[in-house]
C-alpha cells in the first residue's frame, strides 16, 4: 500500500507558517517523502501500518487547513502516469524490506 498526505495548510500569520512547517517535518520524521510541495507519500508494508501512520498523523495535524489520506495498492500506484520537466518518469519501485529478526 502506498500512503498520500495530501494538504492545504494556512501560512497568513507566523505561527500559521510555524505550525505548517511543524506539520510537513512531522511527515519527514514518519517517513514520508515528498512527491510536491503539499503531496507527500510512503510505501506502508501493511493494512495495520497504514492505520497505524493515520493515526500518528492525526494526532500531528495543525489547527486549521486541510489533510486528506488517501490509501492505495501497489497496482494502482504502478497505473499512475508521473512526468518531471515534461519527461515521463518511471514510478519507484515497492521498497525492499529489511527484516531486523
Amino acid at each position: 500500500m502506498w500512503l498520500f498526505v495530501m494538504f492545504d495548510l494556512p501560512v497568513g500569520t507566523k505561527k500559521e507558517r510555524k505550525q505548517a512547517t511543524g506539520f510537513r517535518n512531522s511527515l519527514l520524521d514518519l517517513g514520508f517523502e515528498m512527491s510536491q510541495f503539499s503531496v507527500y507519500l510512503k510505501y506502508c508494508s501493511s493494512n495495520e501500518k497504514t492505520e497505524s501512520l493515520e493515526t500518528k498523523i492525526q494526532s500531528r495535524l495543525p489547527f486549521g487547513g486541510k489533510v486528506d489520506i488517501l490509501a492505495i495498492t501497489d497496482k494502482q500506484f504502478s497505473n499512475m502516469k508521473r512526468f518531471y520537466a515534461k519527461k515521463h518518469q518511471k514510478n519507484d519501485d515497492v521498497p525492499i524490506q529489511i527484516r531486523l529478526f
